[in-house]
């Protein structure tokens, strides 16, 4: 037995495990096609400084970076939103706006390996850049909704919040955004306590911590009722009221479209990258304590990479997350499974007719293999079956002289003689 082990925080895909990955991507990316958005491909190693501008204590601390050989500082990517931000500010600078992205791929931190955390993760990404308008922030928070839907998770609600409301207070009490950093990674962390301790020890004034006492207790599942509270708590902080308007506008128009959606509008709530200025959000379902999907507004991240002022925002579906919501839940994927076919030869002579079967089969569009383990037809039919093929093409000299070949349904048990030029049909009708 091999001594060789996968590195710890990362996995092997089996067939299955790659099957269900592949198939919560191919439903992330028929989503971003009926909304318009066009798929990219980043570098999985960025420059570590692009990468780490703007991420967060958090993940800097936790980025899998080094110098490459040329002496550069590099690190495999964290996230994808400073890649996409890099991309708009430099190829994409002249692109008509809105530019609407979608991305997918694995990333990369040295988290504590844990259930539903690894080292290796893999994600999603929708970005609309261009736009400060509040539609925009409410069509990312129905892409966010629709995905779910679209998988067959149930139950599931969007945690919805903005930066701007405690921002603004904290702003306007003159903490420093590299304090306001601080208490942000805290209560991204749900650390409440500690956030408000650390905010005491900053000598503000007494109105203000009062209010943040009162803003971090609301919450609810009432987007009007819960909003209308957070206005009346923060009514003496400019900046805080007109974030509170703006999350009213957003929700106003994504809860009076035909998507319906459950929602937890938290005042508290805080993601933990220092990027985030506007509306943020995260998907969940009861009885997992992790996000599906997070996301939000930031509107100064590409002009930090030198491209012009430009509002985005977006969402990032974690793949990995989104797998274990389903085995929760007991959803099965649709993947449509195709019946497969399998060419087992006679002999050594019927090979090659084998491969000249096949090339048929597989114009036709049929998943078609070949037996080459050398095995005898009672062998490679029982291979077959253990397999899952669906039917075996017996190929023997007497039935190609005739030009014909042994068609076996493995799962009825039942074979008959077929036209070689007849074998397409033949099979397409057992499979309707």
């Amino acid at each position: 037995m091999s001594a060789f082990k996968t590195a710890r925080g990362m996995r092997d895909f089996l067939p299955r495990d790659a099957e269900k990955v592949r198939h919560v991507e191919q439903v992330a990316r028929e989503l971003a096609r009926l909304y318009g958005y066009e798929e990219v491909i980043t570098p999985v190693v960025e420059s570590y400084d692009l990468l780490a501008a703007k991420a967060g204590e958090e993940i800097r601390l936790r980025m899998y970076a080094f110098n490459d050989m040329g002496g550069r500082k590099v690190a495999l990517r964290p996230e994808f939103t400073a890649s996409l931000a890099r991309l708009v500010a430099t190829k994409l600078r002249t692109a008509p706006k809105p530019l609407k992205i979608f991305c997918v791929g694995s990333l990369y931190r040295y988290d504590e390996p844990q259930y539903g955390r690894f080292r290796e993760f893999w994600q999603a990404d929708y970005e609309l850049m261009g736009s400060s308008q509040p539609e925009a922030d409410a069509e990312i928070l129905t892409i966010t909704y629709d995905l779910l839907h679209r998988l067959g998770i149930r139950n599931h609600y969007l945690k919805i919040g903005h930066m701007g409301i405690l921002r603004g207070i904290l702003s306007q009490e003159g903490i420093t955004e590299e304090q306001q950093n601080q208490i942000m990674q805290l209560l991204d962390k749900k650390r409440w306590e500690e956030a408000l301790t650390l905010i005491q020890g900053l000598k503000i004034s007494q109105e203000c911590l009062t209010t943040l006492k009162n803003v971090f207790e609301i919450k609810g599942k009432d987007p009007s009722h819960v909003i209308k509270k957070i206005m009346e708590a923060v009514k003496n902080y400019e900046k805080a009221v007109a974030a509170a308007e703006n999350l009213k506008e957003i929700l106003d128009i994504a809860t009076k479209s035909r998507t319906k959606f459950e929602t937890l509008v938290e005042a508290r709530f805080a993601r933990g990258l220092e990027y985030y200025t506007g509306m943020i959000v995260e998907a969940y379902i009861p009885g997992l304590d992790f996000a599906l999907e997070g996301g939000g507004r930031y509107d100064k991240l590409i002009e930090i990479f030198g491209g012009e002022p430009t509002p985005a925002v977006g969402v990032a579906p974690g793949i990995d997350s989104i797998i274990l919501a389903m085995k929760n839940q007991k959803v099965t994927p649709k993947v449509p499974r195709e019946k497969r076919v399998m060419l087992i030869s006679v002999d050594q002579e019927m090979k090659a007719k084998a491969f000249e079967v096949s090339s048929l089969l597989r114009e036709a569009g049929l998943p078609t293999e070949i037996e080459v383990m050398n095995r005898g037809v009672s062998k490679a039919l029982s291979g077959a079956d253990r397999k899952g093929f669906a039917y075996a093409v017996v190929i023997g000299p007497e039935e190609v002289k005739a030009d014909r070949v042994v068609l076996r349904d493995m799962r009825k048990r039942e074979q008959k003689t077929v036209e070689i030029k007849n074998i397409v049909k033949e099979i397409r009708a057992k499979t309707r």
